[in-house]
This record gives C-alpha cells, structure tokens and sequence, in this order.
C-alpha cells in the first residue's frame, strides 16, 4: 500500500450520488466493502475481483465508486473503524489501510441506523417497516442521492416457520426497501422477498431486485465443477462437503435451522446442474479459532467409461468478506444502474453472483454470458 497521505479523488457534485445502503452494516462483508471501496476509489488497491471495473462493463453507466454514499442498519454496535481495527487484526484488512480511510469509515458509521427487532422489542411488523422505510428516506434526501440500494449481508437467519405471525427481519428490511421505491439484493440466504407476504408488493414496486446467497467459495468451485461432469457425460454418484468457519459467520452457522437455510442453496447448485439430486450432505462446523477464515472440502463420486469408480477432491481456503466485498460493489452498482434505465422485477441475468438466482441458466459461465448481456442491454439504454 502507498505511504503517506493518499490523494482521494475528487467526487463532482453535479454528478449524481448512489446510496448503497446495508443490512448487517457493521459486519465483516460491509465493512470490507466500505473499506475497499475507499481504498480502490484513492488507487490505494487494485479493484481485484471486481467484475464490474473490466473492460466489458465500460461505458455501461455504472455509478462510479466514488459517487457511492454507504449507510445501513445493525442490530450491533461496534463503530465501524474499530470493526475494520479487527478485521486488520484477523488477517482480512491489509496493515495501516483503516488508518489510511478512516474518514470514509468514519462517515459511513455515521449513517448507520438501529435495526431490529431488537431483544424485547415490542414494535409491530409494520411499525418496524415504516420505522426502517424512513431512514432510509431520510439517507436519500439529506445526501440528494439519485437512487439507494439496500443490499442484504446480514447474518443468515433460520428457515421460517410455516404459518409464523411475524415476518423473517430480512423481509422487514425487505418491505423497506419496496417502500422507499429502493432497488434490493439479497446476498445471504434468509427469507428477504421470498416470502409469501412480500410476492405481490415485489411485483408492484416498481424496482429492480435480484439474490439469493452470494455464491463466493465452495459454491462458486461447485458451480465449474458440475457443468463439467454433465458435458463429459459422467455420472455422478455422490457429492458431499464440509465447512470449517470461523467468525460470527460460524457461531451464526453452528445452529442446525441457520445451517439448514444456507445448505439449500448449496444443493441447488448441483441439484440445477446435475438435474436431479444427488446423494450427499453438506456439513458446517464452528471453529472459532479459525477466525474469519474459512476450509471447504468436497468429495464427488463419480462413474466412468465401462462403470469406473472415481473420486475428486477439492479443498477451498479462503475469507468470506474479503470474496464477498467485491460482489456486493458489482451488484450495487449494477442494481442501481438497471433502476436507472427503468428496469424492474427479479433480475435474472445477475445469476453469475447467486447460489439462488432469479432464474437463468445454472453454470457459471453461461452465467457470466448472461451477465455480458446484460451490460451490453444497460450499455445500450446509456446511449
């Protein structure tokens, strides 16, 4: 990184603002993001890993990184620069970089709204709705922002309950969201839209959304993976994983109906692909002493020419947030720009990012066509 005082650039107040507003925005993903955005906009850091900031994405009309404005709800209280202190400390953040944006840090800390529902709370759900929908009004008036977009990086919540009274948090924020007139992302794999109650207003707001579950590790090797044994016609017989996690991801995690929400998108990967299901689990275990860090392992059976026996293993070592940071940037961005052009509705063709996709096709790189397509689609609507 450089030394010394970095030179920002400037942002031109004529230019329109963007609002990315986030769900869990105290939490290692957002604070990734927040920092990494900063550090990427003073040329600090390559945008590494970044789809958006290639070649193909050009003269898309995308908001540039430096008219982004970050704000959010968390139910935790941990200020932003001291979570970014942490994350440096675990390995995540590079040495001296919150010291070197800790006014962006800083600013987007400032923003940050209580959520809920808080232990104890006896606000209604549509008490909860209106008390998020007006902050996040009040972000886009204060800031004269052109558009926010709510992106979902919470920890994952449990499956709901069949019949429930009360609506998932991740649809609250949700319902929020549709209210503001706000374009949403769903990159974790609780509830969000998805649910029953929120199937009309999705169809009625108006604005662009896509999710579920940000597909960053295993799922990403899986989503290769499984196209290849289709096109070279082998079978397979059995695909099994296993993830050691860290963090608060894998306290969160360790909970068998939180666990069982996020293996469900990790089935889906395979099980779209493959075309039927397949015998085999995955398993999440709490290794605290892994911090932020996480292994996955996969074991895939699979037959050859004459019925041969055969077995791939893989082993993935990684950080979440540090592979999800970049995402979340990709799809703010695009999300607003598709709100721009008057798109709206689920947006199939940002599948590349999701185990659980609106839609589209199922490998990754037929996925990533469909996503160059779709620049091209934005591109077009700039001209």
């Amino acid at each position: 990184m450089q030394q010394g005082n970095a030179r920002r650039t400037p942002v031109d107040d004529r230019r329109e603002r963007t609002g990315v507003w986030f769900v869990g925005a105290r939490g290692s993903v957002a604070t990734t993001a927040v920092a990494g955005c900063a550090a990427v906009t003073a040329g600090l850091h390559p945008p590494t890993g970044m789809v958006t900031e290639t070649p193909p994405f050009t003269d898309v009309g995308l908001p540039p990184l430096e008219a982004l404005v970050f704000g959010g709800h968390d139910t935790a209280d941990c200020p932003l620069p001291k979570r970014a202190e942490d994350l440096t400390a675990a390995g995540v953040l590079p040495a001296g970089l919150t010291r070197a944006v800790h006014a962006e840090l800083a600013a987007a800390e400032r923003e940050i709204r209580p959520g809920g529902p808080l232990p104890g709370d006896r606000r209604t759900d549509e008490e909860l709705i209106a008390g998020f929908t007006a902050d996040l009004v009040d972000f886009r008036t204060r800031h004269a922002l052109a558009r926010v977009v709510v992106v979902h990086v919470a920890s994952t919540e449990p499956l709901p309950v069949p019949g429930a009274e009360r609506l998932p948090a991740s649809s609250l924020y949700a319902a929020a969201a549709l209210r503001a007139g706000c374009p949403y992302v769903n990159f974790t794999p609780s509830t969000g839209l998805r649910g029953p109650a929120l199937a009309d207003a999705a169809v009625t707001s108006g604005v662009p959304h896509a999710g579920r579950d940000g597909k960053t590790g295993q799922s990403l090797l899986r989503s290769v993976l499984a196209p290849m044994f289709v096109q070279r016609t082998l079978t397979v017989r059995a695909w099994s994983g296993t993830n050691l996690l860290g963090g608060g991801d894998g306290a969160t995690l360790a909970a068998p109906a939180a666990a069982a929400a996020k293996n469900a998108g990790k089935a889906r990967v395979i099980g779209d692909t493959l075309g039927a299901d397949v015998e085999g689990t995955v398993h999440i275990d709490d290794v605290p002493a892994l911090g932020e860090w996480k292994t996955a392992w996969d074991h895939i059976a699979f037959d050859g020419f004459l019925g041969s026996r055969m077995i791939l293993q893989t082993i993935w070592q990684g950080c979440d947030s540090a592979l999800a940071a970049p995402l979340v940037l990709d799809l703010a961005r695009l999300v607003a720009r598709a709100h721009e052009a008057g798109l709206t509705g689920p947006r199939p063709e940002l599948g590349f990012y999701f185990k659980d996709p609106d839609g589209g096709p199922a490998g990754l790189s037929e996925q990533f066509a469909a996503l160059l397509a779709f620049a091209d689609r934005l591109r077009g609507a700039a001209g």
